[in-house]
This record gives structure tokens, sequence and C-alpha cells, in this order.
């Protein structure tokens, strides 16, 4: 391709963070970024004009991103691809490429990479750690106690009298006794591990493998290795490896936010909870598991069906035992409970001897809206007790988020005096606004969940009220 047609290209993508590829139509290496230059520690000089298997003698035809989207035409999206560089250092890179047209003619490709090396390494390095651990628990003296990777809570560990977490209670316990799927829902920081947990460890698999995964930000190449293992030779680098599910074998694997899980994935655990039998990547033959799958989505069900998130075939296989954990907020009579629970366990920890909270701080505590849930009031507790010395957790003591709330002072209205309804509304709403951005030291996403309002109106809002905004 002529370099006229780069020129205008060139300021503007040696910018950009991740790294750019370009190539011709003979496949000939005319231009790499600043971030290519990192990623994957080409010399340029040596590189530029040069065709792209001779810069990469890994990759091939079939496996370069580049040169098939060169041959089929088609741009092709979020793949990974592994090669070993010049120096012969292992690089992982999640690919979209496209092909560059001129008069309806190929006359090149262009790649944007991402560099996933340290996440494979620290993925990988987990799967090993994971092995290892249960391998160890299984070789021990019968004597011993046998190590339950990862699993270290049981339903005592779980606080609440209310009637919903009673009531969760009880449908965990039931849950332990079957091998059903059980999908569990709720926000972050409601205590959806700690459910896993314990239905396994009250279980009939307890003495078993509990393995965990979070499904959140990973390329489906990789995650699919992770899950099922792989081959030597299956891709660069790539050695015989056990996946999670030979891990978990007899067992129970937890996927943490399966919803975040690629849709061309999906599929793939649908076989294998429809068959029973796993494919490590690369191999043609198979291997039979017996894995108990619980998963947990930090979004309430409808949305995952409404938004696509999760395949409708899939989601019903998963979804058998369904256990949604409440915002605190929404069971605010635990709180009492959960105040002296933290204080107990972290005057423990940090040898101190608070004995309770002040009556201020318990108002602002039973009327605050607790957007981190229980593990925002278990950090706050945390802070006090780590930071200070006392017998009460006083107001002056709490945490940023808590020092401009007031409770039960959200807005006044006087209706002695009537006004144009608009005019009445938008004071309202000012002061609404006003207030949760204050008790949330001006979080957008945090105000905006308080007042159960997407975070774009809440900006709209903001700007049409012309509200002060901190930052």
């Amino acid at each position: 391709m002529e370099k006229k047609y780069f020129d205008s290209l060139i300021q503007a993508i040696d910018l950009i963070g991740d790294g750019i590829h370009i190539i011709d139509a003979g496949g000939k290496i005319v231009y790499y970024n600043s971030a290519a230059k990192l990623l994957d520690e080409i010399d340029v000089d040596k590189a530029i004009g040069r065709h792209i298997l001779e810069v990469y003698p890994s990759l091939t035809f079939d496996t370069s991103t580049l040169l098939s989207v060169m041959k089929t035409g088609k741009p092709i999206y979020n793949v990974e691809q592994n090669f070993v560089n010049y120096k012969g250092d292992k690089i992982s890179t999640v690919n979209s490429s496209l092909p560059i047209l001129y008069n309806n003619k190929i006359v090149g490709a262009l790649e944007i990479s991402r560099n996933i090396t340290k996440m494979r390494e620290l993925s990988e390095k987990i799967v090993n750690l994971q092995r290892e651990l249960y391998e160890t628990s299984n070789n021990s003296d019968e004597n011993e106690i046998k190590k339950k990777p990862n699993a270290s809570f049981t339903f005592l560990d779980i606080i609440g009298q209310s009637k919903e977490m009673l009531k969760l209670k009880t449908l965990g316990t039931k849950a332990a006794m079957s091998d059903s799927p059980v999908m569990v829902s709720g926000s972050t920081g409601t205590g959806k591990e700690l459910f896993v947990q314990s239905i396994h460890n009250s279980s009939n698999r307890k003495h078993k493998p509990f393995i965990a995964q979070n499904c959140a930000a990973l390329p489906a190449n990789l995650l699919e290795s992770i899950l099922f293992g792989s081959v030597k030779g299956s891709f660069t680098g790539a050695e015989n490896k056990p996946g999670l599910f030979e891990l978990a074998n007899g067992g129970t694997l937890f996927l943490d936010e399966i919803n975040s899980m690629p849709l061309e994935l999906q599929a793939k655990l649908l076989r294998v909870l429809q068959d029973g039998r796993i494919r490590r990547v690369g191999s043609s033959s198979t291997v039979d598991v017996d894995v108990r799958i619980i998963s947990a989505i930090n979004t309430d069900l409808n949305t995952v069906l409404e938004q696509k998130q999760l395949r409708q075939d899939l989601f019903y296989r998963l979804n058998v035992i369904a256990l949604v954990i409440p915002d605190l907020s929404k069971r605010k009579e635990d709180i009492p409970v959960l105040i002296d629970h933290f204080i107990r366990k972290y005057n423990e920890k940090c040898n101190k001897f608070f004995r309770g909270v002040s009556k201020e701080v318990l108002d602002i505590f039973m009327d605050y809206s607790w957007p981190g849930n229980v593990r925002e009031l278990q950090h706050a507790i945390e802070s006090v007790i780590s930071l200070y010395d006392g017998d009460i957790i006083r107001e002056e003591h709490l945490p940023f988020q808590f020092k401009n709330f007031h409770p039960n002072k959200y807005f006044t209205l006087d209706t002695s005096v009537l006004q144009p309804l608009n005019v009445a509304v938008e004071k309202v709403e000012r002061e609404i606004i006003t207030s949760a951005l204050e008790q949330t030291d001006y979080n957008i996403s945090k105000a905006a969940k308080i007042i159960n309002i997407p975070r774009q109106t809440l900006q709209y809002k903001i700007k049409k009220l012309d509200i002060p905004f901190e930052q």
C-alpha cells in the first residue's frame, strides 16, 4: 500500500495505548505505533518492510490474525493470539483485526492488540496453585484435617436475623442436600460467596475440592483453557494442563460473574453441563467430570435475560435453584447484629476494647443507604477500630462518606406557600440530588444508586439544575 494512505493516521494512532500494527497487501509490515513496540519488544528498524511471518516465526498463515483477515476480507474481533517474539518470550494478546480497502480491493490490514501476557501467566499460576493445594490435601495423612481449597465459610458465618436472611439460610441448607446447579444473585458486597461456600461445606461434596473462578474481564480463549485445560501444542507455549473442571472433579466449581462470560464460551459450557464431559483445548478426546456448578451474578435475574448477558438455555440450566441476596438497605434490622459482630472481630484482631457505637452513629448507620452493602459496613468498623482507641465508636471516628451525612435530613418543602408544580419538583429534585452527592462524597455512581436512577440521568440533572459539583 502507498505510504500516502497512512500519513493522515500516523500522528493519531501513535498516541493510542493499545498496540497498532499495519501490513500491506504482500504481508509486509509498514507501521508499528509506540505501544506495539513496547508490547512485542520489536526493533522497528529491523521489522519495517519485512514479512510478518519473518518477524514472528512462531505464527503461520493460519494462526496470524492479520493474515487471516487479508485472506477472508472479514474483520475479526477480540481473538486471543499466542506467539513467541524474536527474543524467545511468550506473548499473549487479544486482537481485533480489520482489512483495509481501497477501491473495493484489499490493500492491507490493521490490527489492534491488547497485551494479556501477565493475565494469562497469573491465571495459569492460580490454576497450578489450586491443583497443588488440593493434591497436597488429598495426599495428606488420614489423621490430618484435610484442606478444602478456598472454602472456609459455613452458614454460621452468615450474620443476620431478619426474615429474609433466615429464609435464605433455610433455602441454602436445602440446596446443599442436592446436586442441582445454584445461581446466587445480589449486589456487590451482599455476601454471595459466603452462601456459595456454605452450600459446598454443607453438602456431601465438602471433602472434595471447591474451586472458584471469576469470569469477568477474561477473553474467551484464555477462560476456555483455564476451565477446560490444554494439551501441548494447542497454542504457542501450551502445555498439558488440567483445567478447573478436572481439578474440581467430585467437588464444586464456583463461577462468579457468570453473566460476564463471553457468549461463544457459554455454548461450550452448556455442552459440558449436558454431557458431563470436557475436552481440553487442542485435544480430540474427552474426559468425564462430576462437578456441581454454583454460579453468581451481581445484578438481578431479569436484567441478565433482558440484556442477553446469558444464553437463555444456559441460564435455565444454571438457575435450577435461585438465591437472591437482598441489599443491606432492605434488611436494616440486621445492622445492629452486624455491628456487634464486626466490633468483636476487629477488637480481637487489633487488640482493642470497643463495646459498641454511640446513639448518633447507630442513627446514621440505620438511615444510611449502604451502596457498598455489608462489605461497606465491615470496612467502616474495621477502619475505626484500626485507627482509634476507646470504648465507643463516635461520629467523629467515621470514614469520609459519613462526614456530611445527617439522618432523616433529605429535603423539606413548605406547602403553606403554593408555587408552580415544576418549580416545586425542581426544588425537591435539587435537594435530593445534593443530599445524595454529599452522602457519597460526590461519587456519581454511588449517588445514582442511592436515588435509584441511571448514572447518565443523574449527570444530566446535575447540569440541568445547575447543582455545584465538587471534584
